[in-house]
């Protein structure tokens, strides 16, 4: 069923409730069911749900809220701009299934967040001239090949990267660390147009919102979490590649770095992340490729011939799919993966358990026999 603009106000509402994080906004939906349902309930009915405490309750009935979140809304109507809430279609799914994803996501743009081949490409605001051509060749190599490549419009390596992509257009998106109204840094406003035609822009921040040199982190998150793998082209030894990095590390994503000269500032940080062992040394797009399985696209969705998908109905199977997936899962996150409120999904797990297919283990969490 569509999304109702009602709805959707109280989705943005949830998103800018302080410190309420994609934990207890992923619970609340779960037990509630809509965004709305949240705030229409009592803090009698919100205590009841479990973690859900006394400050977070009071939270979600402070004044303002709402309103707040429907001027955004109509800023949005007016600047034609989406706004994907995570249990939308068209949320990117990779950044569904990381721990501190946003809730709520800005965006503009003529593709779909969700395609097959996904690549963050990052670096030095500093660039040299082998760094830009390194950047370069990779996105000419992958001419064909259906890759979105993802970067965040900065200085150096970002905007090469998606310099690169337009002129051979290639899908590319750009996340910003602020809203749409305010594209950092300025001189790359003339770009956003090609940009939006061929990719797309993407924030967590409203259009309104300015760039903080707090959100830079939390963007290169979002840059990470929603790609397969991250490149780092060049970098120092400290500096918002890195960070990208640490960030794919901890998500389990594939990290690959460029090595450079060792006399050279800004290949410090790519050897020392080859020497820690938290990337693989990037020496060419095939290879590349090759580590990624990606020239092995379109033949992973099932392989187990021991489940007989056809017996099961179509919730059935989504469910069995997910769980074939991950191996042992919880019933929270099966609900949150599956947007499936707990009534529905227990009788789906019950019934899949009396057919003797799942088996329930201790804390709530399932698995195929």
């Amino acid at each position: 069923m569509p999304t109702t603009d009602e709805e959707k106000i109280y989705q943005i509402a949830l998103s800018i409730i302080p410190q309420i994080g994609v934990i207890h906004a992923r619970r609340l939906m779960s037990y509630l069911g809509t965004a709305r349902d949240i705030f229409q309930s009592t803090r009698s009915q919100l205590l009841k749900i479990p973690r859900i405490g006394p400050v977070l309750s009071a939270a979600i009935h402070q004044s303002g809220l709402v309103s707040q979140a429907e001027s955004i809304w109509l800023d949005c109507q007016r600047e034609h701009t989406k706004i994907l809430f995570y249990t939308d279609l068209e949320f990117p799914n990779r950044l569904k299934q990381i721990f501190d994803s946003p809730i709520v996501l800005y965006w503009k743009g003529n593709h779909d967040l969700n395609t097959e081949k996904i690549l963050a490409v990052v670096g030095t605001r500093k660039a040299t001239e082998y760094g830009k051509r390194v950047t370069s060749d990779l996105v000419k190599d992958s001419i064909g090949q259906g890759i979105t490549f993802v970067s965040g419009l900065a200085y150096g390596i970002d905007i090469a990267l998606h310099l690169a992509c337009l002129k051979a257009k290639i899908n590319t998106v750009a996340v910003l660390a602020g809203g749409f109204n305010w594209i950092y840094p300025n001189s790359h406003q003339k770009y956003v147009d090609e940009i939006i035609e061929i990719g797309g822009i993407l924030s967590e921040y409203p259009i309104r919102q300015k760039p903080d040199a707090r959100f830079f982190p939390l963007r290169n998150r979002i840059i990470a979490g929603m790609s397969d793998a991250t490149l780092v082209v060049e970098a120092a030894e400290r500096g918002g590649a890195l960070i990208t990095a640490d960030y794919a590390n901890n998500y389990n994503r594939e990290v690959f770095a460029v090595p450079g000269n060792l006399d050279k500032l800004f290949s410090e940080g790519c050897n020392l992340l080859i020497q820690k062992h938290k990337a693989n040394i990037y020496t060419d797009w095939n290879h590349l490729c090759a580590h990624l399985n990606w020239r092995l696209s379109g033949d992973i969705i099932h392989r187990n011939k021991n489940l007989q998908w056809n017996r099961y109905t179509a919730e059935e199977s989504e469910v069995l799919s997910l769980i074939h997936k991950k191996g042992e899962i919880p019933l929270d996150e099966i609900a949150w993966q599956l947007q499936k409120n707990m009534g529905q999904l227990a009788t789906i797990l019950l019934n899949l358990e009396f057919q003797g297919i799942l088996k329930a283990l201790p804390g709530h969490r399932y698995v195929i026999k």
